[in-house]
C-alpha cells in the first residue's frame, strides 16, 4: 500500500500540474481544493521541492509551482521518492536488495521470479505515467 504522504503528493503535483504556467498557487489553495491537511501538505511539497521537481515564490503573489513540465514527472520519481523501494520483496529490489532467506536458488525460485515480474511491470506503468496524464 502507498503511504498518504505518496498518494496526497500525486494529488498535489497533478493539481500544480493544471496550474502549470500560471503562476504560483497558495499551498493553502490546495489544501482546500484537494482536501489535504494543510500541515501535512506543507512538509510534502517541501519534500517535492528537495525532489526537484517544485519551487516556491515567497510574498503576496507567492506560492508553489512546477519547475519541471508536468509531461517530465513520472508517477515512478514521486512513488521512489516517498517510498523508496518499488519492490515488494527484498531479493527483486533494485534499491534494497537483501538475499531470500527461503531461497534455495535465486535463480530457479518461481515466487521470486512473480514478484520480479510484478516488480518490472510495475516499474514500467509508473514510469510511462507522466502529471500531463493525470491531468488530461
Amino acid at each position: 500500500m502507498l503511504a498518504m504522504k505518496t498518494r496526497y503528493a500525486m494529488v498535489a503535483l497533478a493539481y500544480l500540474a493544471k496550474e502549470y504556467g500560471n503562476g504560483p498557487v497558495l499551498s493553502s489553495k490546495i489544501a482546500m481544493q484537494e482536501k489535504i491537511p494543510q500541515r501535512f501538505l506543507e512538509t510534502i511539497l517541501l519534500d517535492c521541492k528537495r525532489m526537484g521537481v517544485l519551487a516556491s515564490k515567497p510574498g503576496k503573489d507567492g506560492g508553489y509551482y512546477l519547475i519541471k513540465k508536468p509531461g517530465e514527472v513520472t508517477l515512478y520519481d514521486i512513488v521512489r521518492h516517498f517510498e523508496g523501494a518499488i519492490a515488494m520483496i527484498y531479493c527483486v529490489s533494485e534499491k534494497q536488495y537483501q538475499p531470500c532467506e527461503f531461497c534455495k536458488n535465486e535463480a530457479t525460485c518461481k515466487i521470486r521470479s512473480v514478484f520480479l515480474t510484478i516488480r518490472d511491470n510495475t516499474n514500467d506503468v509508473l514510469t510511462q505515467t507522466t502529471l500531463l496524464e493525470l491531468i488530461s
